[in-house]
């Protein structure tokens, strides 16, 4: 029985990193909205960290990049808010997970939070995340309630996981939500085939 306890501590680390995969995947859900009439810009994780990972085909950054600019600039001559929304690994089980599949990227305290260079300094609000929903803090939920917005025009990266994730916990909420095709990155692009799909199905608009 002398081997129990390393097999029983062993067990609960690797179900504590589990747990972490679990939480950074999950779609929240919160209050119901309604009469919201507002439409707000979100920009998802577009920091330094991520933008200048090499990850994404430099002919669609530039793609993006454009279209985000545009994007902003619309919102702006509307009078519509621009948020940004910043990842930052901070839940121990998390930090642990970017540690070893993410390459320590986004967590909190380190380099390369910030703002990518193309999009510094042009939100009007910057919320930071702790996963790939962007709504499980609450706070955007309270920033949206603020500016009483109740559509959401997104763009960033990546497709497949952090903009549909806040989009799938958007929907949930009652928000309208339009992803801009040409504002978005994905780094699998068969798998963003799929997250295309799914995204319609929850009637999220593919602008």
């Amino acid at each position: 029985m002398i081997w129990l306890l390393p097999f029983l501590v062993i067990l609960g680390v690797v179900l504590w990193i589990i747990d972490g995969i679990r939480k950074i995947g999950a779609v929240s859900t919160g209050a119901p909205i309604s009469g919201r009439t507002n439409q707000a810009l979100v920009l998802i994780d577009l920091q330094e960290v991520f933008w200048t990972s090499g990850v994404f085909d430099e002919t669609a950054k530039e793609k993006a990049r454009t279209r985000i600019l545009a994007e902003i600039d619309t919102a702006r001559s509307k009078g519509q808010p621009v948020i940004a929304v910043r990842q930052e690994w901070s839940i121990p089980a998390t930090k642990v997970v970017a540690k070893l599949f993410m390459k320590g990227q986004a967590i909190a305290g380190t380099q390369g939070t910030e703002m990518a260079a193309p999009f510094a300094d042009l939100a009007d609000v910057t919320v930071v995340k702790r996963v790939q929903d962007a709504f499980e803090t609450n706070e955007l939920d309270k920033t949206l309630a603020r500016l009483d917005v109740g559509h959401l025009r997104i763009v960033g990266l990546d497709l497949n996981y952090c903009v549909a994730k806040t989009a799938f916990a958007a929907r949930q909420r009652g928000y309208e939500v339009a992803i801009v095709r040409d504002g978005v990155l994905s780094a699998d692009a068969k798998l963003a085939e799929k997250t295309l799909v799914q995204l319609a199905d929850r009637h999220v608009v593919l602008d």
